[in-house]
């Protein structure tokens, strides 16, 4: 399948990529819902990762709240793997369009790409909720837990969407134009369950729909190509 996946990467000319958690596993970051998944850690407490990760457990549970957002949601020190990398030389050459992305971890912008629509925000935005300030990711990191305003002492909220809460109409926008105007979809290191984004593939009405993914998927009857191998090594052949 790797060669086929070339052929189509070198007919096409308006790719756009949407991927998901094992997009950046090859990082070190690990997914959701896998074997060895986030959601699936028993965390010896009273309540589910998928509790602490939404809006009223943040408004009402602050403290608990950043204390598993530090030691599970951020990493710091995770760089680009081939995945990242490839897909920001695509773009340089001008084939690649827009990355479509479920990530938090701001790895493509890092591996170089310039068009990136972050469905579900990043880790490296975080807005006061009084004053409006933006601040990068030092001041959760520095805080012990819950960061505060240096100016106004407002409680600072991550720019990451909590269960519970809407996607940014923007982005969505930029991302379903994005994949209406492809010619080539390639979709990654997701299982397309989260919804609303993965209804996103839905909008695409180019030629070629690529999944590589290590399981299967709801779109695989609609796929033209589906690469069972790591991503990073699917994409590495086009770094």
């Amino acid at each position: 399948m790797t060669e086929q996946l070339q052929e189509i990467i070198e007919q096409s000319k308006r790719i756009v990529f949407f991927g998901g958690a094992g997009v950046s596993t090859e990082s070190g970051i690990p997914d959701f819902r896998s074997a060895g998944g986030l959601f699936m850690a028993e965390l010896g407490g009273e309540y589910r990762p998928e509790e602490i990760v939404s809006h009223s457990f943040f408004v009402r549970h602050t403290k608990e709240f950043y204390t598993y957002y530090k030691q599970h949601l951020i990493y710091p020190d995770a760089k680009p793997n081939s995945a990242h990398r490839a897909l920001a030389s695509l773009e340089s050459q001008g084939k690649l369009t827009a990355v479509v992305t479920q990530n938090i971890d701001g790895l493509h912008q890092d591996a170089g790409s310039k068009t990136v629509w972050e469905l579900h925000g990043s880790v490296r935005r975080n807005d006061c909720t009084k004053c409006k300030r933006r601040y990068g990711l030092e001041i959760v990191l520095e805080a012990d837990p819950i960061p505060y305003c240096p100016e106004c002492g407002g409680l600072v909220k991550p720019d990451v969407v909590l269960y519970e809460e809407g996607l940014d109409y923007a982005v969505m926008d930029g991302a379903t134009d994005a994949i209406a105007q492809a010619d080539t979809l390639i979709v990654g290191g997701t299982s397309l369950v989260v919804y609303p984004a993965a209804g996103l593939v839905q909008y695409f009405r180019g030629k070629h729909l690529v999944l590589i993914n290590l399981t299967p998927t709801g779109a695989d009857r609609m796929a033209t190509c589906i690469v069972r191998e790591p991503i990073g090594e699917a994409l590495s052949p086009f770094i």
